[in-house]
């Protein structure tokens, strides 16, 4: 049984998944037709509010003709008067796969443990392995060859830079991330990306200054300043002065520059409105694709061999 807590879990396989994302959301003929998910309950935990991650679980899910299960966090009673390890062991005899949102890393590294169906990490403080698979997807929608496409990445080093750094290290495509100083992404996490890398031939950069992360990119990305959970670190934005993603900051990138984002945008802090709405902008499709990159997680963990045989009609690999 395959768990999904970062991205690198499913790194043998993640090409062909994103693939089949793609292959699955430009085919209107299986639309109705395919329901690996059939007679299937999944259940997704929610620490953390969410507008995208959880539309597009739910939508997905039943989609491939599941039922989605979601469980806020007054709901029941993980990590309060019952143990994560023991929730899990409990939802496991119910349910047929889990997704978690939650604050620490260690919360969903518990529940994967204890449990005994797949467990998708849908966001901790560590990893968004979901965000980097609709990333990658979106890239992969626009650059055939993700060899001679470059990712530049402003802002904090955070749990969306690590999975992000990872995919592209996975699918040697080069990526170079600007950070404050003390903002740095994780030593052990850029550690796991530099092995990759290696295998396949791509580069991996680290630097403070944002002119030279976005010099000839052809893809730019950046995220909130100060995440879900840290409203009470509200000076942290002054650390990011000169770090705001603008026409003139891409002024320095490739001419047909691509924009990323993983929402929610705090417009005119991390992202300008002229950015933000220019039609270079992905960010709407790249929102989107989440629930299609899910569904071929989903079906990849839960249903391998569904998800072989369609791929085997589609003659996708």
């Amino acid at each position: 049984m395959t768990n999904l807590l970062a991205i690198d879990d499913v790194a043998e396989d993640l090409q062909d998944i994103l693939q089949w994302a793609i292959a699955f959301k430009n085919d209107e003929d299986i639309a109705f037709d395919f329901t690996p998910l059939d007679r299937m309950s999944i259940g997704c935990i929610f620490e953390k509010p969410s507008t995208r991650t959880r539309v597009s679980f739910e939508v997905g899910i039943n989609k491939l003709g599941g039922q989605a299960l979601v469980l806020l966090k007054g709901d029941i009673q993980i990590g309060k008067s019952e143990t994560v390890g023991d929730t899990a062991q409990v939802l496991s005899r119910f349910l047929d796969g889990l997704t978690y949102r939650c604050f620490a890393h260690a919360d969903v590294v518990e529940l994967a443990e204890k449990a005994t169906v797949p467990v998708i990490n849908a966001l901790s403080d560590m990893h968004h392995p979901c965000q980097a698979a609709a990333d990658l997807m979106t890239v992969l929608e626009n650059s055939k060859d993700l060899k001679s496409a470059k990712m530049a990445y402003v802002g904090d080093g955070n749990n969306v830079l690590h999975d992000l750094m990872l995919a592209c290290a996975i699918l040697g495509m080069d990526c170079t991330w600007a950070t404050p100083k003390g903002y740095e992404p994780d030593e052990e996490v850029v550690s796991r990306a530099q092995g990759f890398a290696d295998e396949t031939g791509c580069t991996l950069t680290a630097t403070t200054d944002p002119v030279e992360a976005v010099t000839g990119a052809h893809y730019i990305y950046t995220d909130v300043f100060v995440s879900m959970g840290e409203e009470h670190l509200a000076d942290k934005a002054n650390d990011f002065d000169g770090f705001q993603v603008n026409l003139e900051l891409l002024e320095n990138a490739d001419a047909n520059w691509k924009f990323l984002h993983c929402l929610p945008a705090h417009r005119g802090d991390e992202v300008t409105d002229g950015v933000m709405d220019h039609e270079q902008s992905i960010v709407f499709d790249q929102a989107e694709n989440r629930m299609w990159a899910q569904m071929s997680l989903l079906t990849y963990l839960v249903d391998r061999a569904g998800w072989e045989a369609y791929a085997d009609m589609m003659g996708l690999f």
